[in-house]
């Protein structure tokens, strides 16, 4: 039996969200373990793009490697997760992150 979309009695719907959307668009930010600055960026392949800075094939990181995942955002919607990368390079976001992250960030300071 497939499941439609229709609510169900609790008013949630039946559909897992996979099916409803099959593309997500993540935001994502690194901690970089060498000089304790973050790096945040968009992708809608988080594992494959971690990996990728993990191993050293991304130019803008490459020499800044480890790193450790510190943060990670889901949207249904690119233009949301674009704006919430843009807000989060600001001055205001960093600072915004950094205080949401704070007690990381104190377990990584040595």
């Amino acid at each position: 039996m497939k499941k439609t979309s229709e609510s169900n009695s609790k008013g949630t719907s039946d559909v897992p969200l996979k099916e409803v959307n099959n593309k997500y668009f993540f935001v994502y930010t690194l901690l970089s373990l060498k000089d304790k600055k973050f790096y945040t960026g968009f992708t809608t392949n988080l594992k494959q793009r971690l990996s990728e800075h993990f191993y050293g094939k991304v130019a803008s990181t490459k020499f800044r490697r480890p790193f450790k995942l510190v943060h990670s955002e889901m949207f249904l919607n690119e233009i949301d997760a674009r704006a919430r990368e843009i807000f989060l390079k600001s001055g205001f976001g960093r600072k915004q992150l950094k205080q949401a992250l704070k007690r990381t960030l104190a377990e990584n300071s040595s």
